[in-house]
């Protein structure tokens, strides 16, 4: 059970280790691009490649759906990314439903873990596998891998190193699980735990009253996707890139622009300036400052 690109790597590494998956349950087809022509999920397209038959309901608690699904008589199911299951459906394989999640739960339970791991300014994240049970991402771990999070790495990089790691590990679950060598642990909830919340468009505005530090890890953490966005001079722009400068002029209020027009774009933000590397002017491509400014002006 998987929609996202993320899933891929776990569903191809069961087919090819020779399990058998008798079916893919993933999202309905969505309309997509400037003509809104129907676009089949990545894992669509990976079972359909392996000749895989797959479900696409539109209610996980339909009847008809259950049937289908029991028809199918799996003994355990995998989830990778995909949406919040009803107890009637998790609870159906005689071996359980484990699901993969992106991070070193309890920590960042929740819909974004591998943006708020690095907006949060976090040096380690990882991955786990764990039995679903009836509240979301805190079912028994069985097993973890922790992943360093690189000075450079944005949400982009990280995903991608997870997901081939995930595979992995997806791997090892069910081959454990066949085994009957699993000793799943339950989690601990006694720390304060941090949460990882469904990110929406009003979400990812950058406030430049935060510190460099702070906004560039926020930077980074929605980029590529959905990408942090600020107004400058009116007009708005995504934010893909940045560094940090110290401050030299106190004085200047925060979300000041400097610029020569041509090499660099400066804003003063808390303790200091932000220089924008990467942006994207609404209704054009991604670009760097130079080729920004070698066809627009700011002012």
């Amino acid at each position: 059970m998987g929609t996202p690109a993320f899933a891929v790597p776990s569903l191809e590494i069961l087919v090819e280790n020779k399990f058998n998956v008798v079916a893919v349950i993933t999202s309905p087809d969505k309309p997509q691009g400037r003509g809104q022509k129907l676009a089949a999920s990545p894992v669509k397209d990976c079972a359909i490649k392996y000749s895989i038959p797959v479900l696409q309901p539109v209610n996980l608690k339909s009847p008809e759906f259950i049937e289908e699904l029991k028809s199918y008589q799996a003994n355990l199911q995998v989830v990778v990314a995909f949406r919040m299951l009803p107890e009637i459906v998790w609870a159906m394989p005689a071996l359980g439903t484990f699901n993969l999640h992106a991070s070193l739960l309890p920590q960042y339970r929740g819909a974004a873990p591998i943006n708020w791991v690095i907006i949060n300014g976090e040096k380690e994240t990882g991955l786990t596998t764990f039995f679903l049970k009836h509240e979301i991402d805190t079912g028994s771990i069985i097993f973890q891998e922790k992943e360093k999070i690189n000075y450079d790495d944005d949400a982009g990089k990280l995903h991608d190193r997870l997901m081939g790691k995930g595979s992995a590990l997806v791997l090892k679950t069910v081959k454990a699980i066949e085994a009957g060598s699993v000793l799943s642990q339950p989690q601990n909830e006694s720390i304060q735990i941090k949460h990882a919340p469904k990110i929406f468009k009003e979400t990812c505005e950058v406030n430049w009253n935060h510190t460099p530090d702070v906004i560039r890890n926020f930077v980074r953490g929605l980029s590529p996707y959905p990408g942090a966005w600020a107004t400058i001079r009116g007009k708005v722009f995504k934010i893909f890139l940045v560094d940090t400068l110290p401050s030299k002029r106190k004085s200047i209020e925060n979300g000041r622009i400097d610029t020569d027009e041509a090499t660099f774009l400066l804003v003063k933000v808390k303790e200091g300036w932000i220089s924008i590397l990467e942006l994207q002017p609404e209704g054009k491509k991604r670009m760097t400052v130079e080729e920004f400014f070698r066809g627009n002006k700011l002012y």
